[in-house]
């Protein structure tokens, strides 16, 4: 009996393992490609319209579809597909013995032809509204039968695009390698050969200057594996970044993007608007967002993501509402889960682009952007479905000094960020070690009181069913770093990866420092772990134990939220997603000299000499 419970127990935790790991199927995935049939009935048809979008430079509209079928079912599917002809003919085979299927990309989104048609099985008939994003190619939409694991081409509709699919478009902002830098990245059709790309920008009501912008941008041979180099691909256009330098301290600029084709026409984008960074140290009111695992969803309703991503677009929303009142986002890591499937990753950008337009939009690196066997990641999983990190590393810039290797730390003002790889070794003695240690040894506190520490994965504290199971309550090994917190007194330590909300006590080996839980004076004599991995992806379970280190956990959708007074007071508060309420907060007021005071192991041992 005890051999039977122990195996059952071992069976439990291989379940509980898997769960945490796949975090929901990517919806994609679930479209049997490699069974498509081409059954074409000439008494079905889907007609789409307007054929021709975007007139108004719009980059983002509706489309109506009119549909019929003779033989109608419930598991009738509609495919949105980009560029318009995704036969066969288009795609190469893996290897001269295996063809390509007759349907060899995927879509880039799909919905049932029943949604807004309940009649639709009885009459055969039916209308559908999708949104379409500017993605550089045309679209058609083709009707199937069969459902998604035997799917049959039944009607195809004729193409729609938009009037100009190569124009600049979903900008995003990000800080420099210096504090006065900002960075602006963008995505669109124009090769170097084609159109040099530019970003025009200045003050505010000032005159405006031009910068150069550098292009990048890969392809399917890049991807590591399937689904990114097979089904999941699409060309990702042309990436382009500009930089924006010597920047005044909290000075307004104007920017536009800009490509001037070789026969003397300007392609522009509106014009956008941020404000520059403070210097380091300066002392103002300085408002900071962090979250992990938000992914994207669908205005429209599109790709069935079954309770996958169902807070994305509330958090989305709230930040939005809100933007007037912060100044920079961390978004640490599991972005879109495009999970291999490229054409996601425009559908992101295009979702976040009113937040990263106007304030720093930082990212970290997690297992769905990196993790591939054999790629030198330091998990050997396949979360990143064939991306290896190809995807993270082109469409969003961070000051890193090698973006493969996406660790790097970046200055808001009164605030010193040091952010992790977790997908890399971090492990005392590593290059990633020495780089931690640097960035929370070479921040002036007197300056920039306010330390942080982000990561994805849980590197200190977490009660997560599967954490705690595991018998680690956090990521293997994560808290090798433990003692560099403790030594350098970081004020907070943040992570993803578990799509919940959690606070911990200051905390060091285990032990709460400090018994106070919402207003804290003086020094926190260890480091305060949040978990804020409830961006929007399926949420993750908490162990029944809550372990006395575990001040505050809430199984929703949310974000963190830091204000920085000055020098000597910050706020913290957790939000949730669906009203943009503060559910949990906690404030600290100190002084200068509270953080030089010596605490366990953050002062080296007196000498005799001494």
């Amino acid at each position: 009996m005890r051999v039977s419970m122990a195996l059952l127990m071992v069976f439990w935790a291989l379940v509980s393992l898997e769960g945490v790991i796949s975090h929901g199927v990517q919806p994609l995935s679930r479209i049997a490609i490699h069974k498509t049939v081409f059954a074409i009935d000439d008494h079905a048809f889907i007609k789409a319209s307007p054929s021709v979008l975007g007139i108004k430079e719009q980059n983002k509209e509706w489309v109506t579809l009119e549909y019929s079928t003779p033989r109608p079912s419930n598991d009738d599917w509609i495919g949105v597909f980009s560029p318009a002809n995704f036969s066969s003919s288009t795609c190469l085979p893996e290897n001269p013995r295996v063809g390509p299927p007759f349907l060899c990309t995927a879509p880039i989104k799909y919905q049932y032809a029943n949604y807004t048609s309940r009649k639709y099985k009885d009459t055969g008939k039916g209308s559908l509204k999708l949104q379409l994003i500017n993605q550089r190619s045309d679209f058609s939409f083709g009707l199937f039968s069969g459902g998604v694991s035997n799917p049959k081409l039944v009607a195809l509709s004729n193409a729609v695009a938009f009037a100009n699919p190569n124009a600049p478009v979903y900008p995003r902002l990000a800080q420099g390698k210096m504090w006065n830098e900002m960075t602006v990245t963008w995505t669109s059709g124009y090769d170097i050969s084609e159109a040099e790309p530019f970003v025009e920008w200045g003050p505010k009501g000032e005159e405006q200057k031009r910068s150069p912008a550098v292009t990048l941008t890969f392809g399917r041979n890049g991807m590591c594996g399937a689904p990114a180099r097979t089904v999941g691909w699409r060309d990702p256009g042309f990436i382009h970044t500009g930089f924006m330098k010597e920047l005044w301290p909290n000075s307004v600029y104007t920017y536009k993007l800009g490509h001037k084709l070789f026969n003397g026409t300007y392609i522009w984008t509106q014009a956008y608007q941020f404000k520059a960074s403070p210097y380091p140290g300066q002392n103002s009111l300085q408002r900071v967002v962090i979250f992990g695992d938000m992914g994207k969803d669908e205005y429209d309703g599109s790709n069935e993501y079954n309770n996958f991503q169902r807070g994305s677009l509330n958090t989305t929303k709230q930040l939005i509402n809100d933007l007037k009142n912060i100044d920079i986002v961390f978004h640490i890591g599991d972005i879109c889960y495009a999970n291999g499937y490229v054409s996601q990753w425009d559908q992101f950008t295009s979702q976040i682009e009113p937040i990263a337009s106007s304030v720093p939009y930082m990212i970290a690196s997690g297992n769905h952007e990196r993790d591939w066997p054999g790629t030198g990641s330091f998990y050997g999983n396949m979360d990143s479905g064939g991306e290896c990190g190809v995807l993270a590393e082109t469409m969003f810039y961070v000051p890193a000094e090698n973006r493969a290797k996406f660790w790097y730390s970046t200055d808001y003002g009164m605030f010193r960020f040091c952010i992790a790889d977790t997908e890399h070794d971090w492990r005392e003695g590593t290059e990633q070690y020495n780089f931690i240690d640097h960035c929370l040894a070479s921040v002036d506190r007197q300056k920039q009181p306010w330390l942080i520490f982000l990561a994805h994965r849980v590197l200190g504290y977490s009660s997560n069913d599967f954490y705690a199971y595991e018998g680690s309550f956090a990521e293997p090994m994560g808290r090798d770093l433990q003692k560099l917190w403790q030594k350098y007194k970081v004020d907070i330590a943040m992570y993803g990866h578990v799509h919940s909300y959690e606070r911990t006590c200051p905390v060091y080996q285990n032990i709460c420092t400090n018994k106070e839980k919402f207003f804290y004076k003086g020094s926190l004599n260890g480091t305060i772990h949040v978990v804020a991995g409830g961006g929007g992806a399926s949420l993750s379970e908490f162990t029944t134990i809550q372990p006395n280190w575990s001040i505050s956990r809430d199984f929703d959708y949310g974000f963190v939220k830091l204000t920085a007074f000055d020098h000597s007071n910050l706020l913290f508060e957790y939000k949730k997603s669906r009203d943009g309420k503060v559910y949990d907060s906690f404030r600290i007021s100190r002084d200068y000299r509270d953080i030089l005071a010596c605490t366990v192991d953050s002062c080296p041992s007196m000498t005799l000499a001494s």
